[in-house]
């Protein structure tokens, strides 16, 4: 048996990158946004940033939502979304790079004043230079 498949670089069997689309610029685009001080105080020691889709369904919040539905602020409703996640991270047994979890928010529709369960997810993986991130994302989300 022959290791010559074993010699082939990446560029050889997939052929030349064509486009990459690193970390830091979906956090510049604001694809990705970063949380990185709560998400210190919380407890985390990685990186961690948010979807656009998951903060605008778990996160987002202003003075008007808050008039309209109940009174909230952002800072609190992304806390939650960081020790949801940190529990669920510490509860966890086994190893995995992403973990479903759940918390209650109230959904920013200008009309509901309830707590309603949202699902989310943490993923642990690499980031630009292959130190391991974690990204918050919605359930359907990659």
């Amino acid at each position: 048996m022959s290791n010559a498949s074993n010699d082939r670089n990446a560029d050889s069997f997939f052929g030349e990158v064509i486009s990459t689309y690193t970390r830091a610029q979906a956090i510049d685009d604001g694809v990705l946004i970063d949380v990185g001080d709560m998400a210190q105080e919380a407890g985390f020691k990685l990186p961690v940033a948010m979807t656009t889709a998951a903060w605008s369904d778990c996160v987002d919040w202003s003075a008007d939502d808050s008039n309209r539905q109940v009174p909230q602020d952002q800072s609190g409703r992304l806390w939650d979304v960081l020790f949801m996640a940190s529990h669920a991270i510490r509860t966890h047994t086994g190893q995995v790079d992403r973990l479903p979890f759940t918390l209650y928010r109230v959904p920013r529709d200008g009309h509901t004043r309830k707590s309603e369960l949202a699902q989310l997810k943490v993923v642990i993986g690499p980031g630009d230079r292959g130190e391991p991130v974690i990204t918050i994302l919605l359930p359907n989300e990659d």
